[in-house]
């Protein structure tokens, strides 16, 4: 059992009816944000707002890089996999080494 007393939360407030719901939308000027479609999004991909689209070097050395970290993470994840392969295969040795040693106890005692 809790020692901490439980909170009363306030009730909520009723929701709005219709009338005042309409009431306010009516009373909203045609400026009212929930009245302003947002810009549609630019299509093309580019860069960023604000950010001058790198040169044909730059944009060959930014996919050259890119390619080099995707093929490094590539041979981390083998390498991982490799690693939790070996420590399985050292535990199943080292289960079979405890075992040996406790035989090799019991028939020297």
């Amino acid at each position: 059992m809790s020692s901490k007393a439980k909170r009363v939360l306030p009730t909520r407030p009723e929701p709005p009816s219709v009338e005042q719901i309409l009431a306010d939308v009516q009373g909203a000027p045609p400026t009212d944000p929930v009245f302003v479609l947002p810009p549609e999004p630019p299509q093309d991909h580019g860069p960023a707002p604000g950010c001058p689209e790198p040169a044909g070097e730059e944009r060959e050395r930014l996919y050259q890089q890119v390619r080099s970290y995707v093929g490094m993470n590539q041979r981390l994840q083998e390498a991982r996999e490799q690693l939790r392969e070996r420590r399985r295969e050292l535990e199943r040795v080292g289960e079979a080494l405890d075992r040996r040693i406790a035989e090799m106890k019991q028939k020297v005692f």
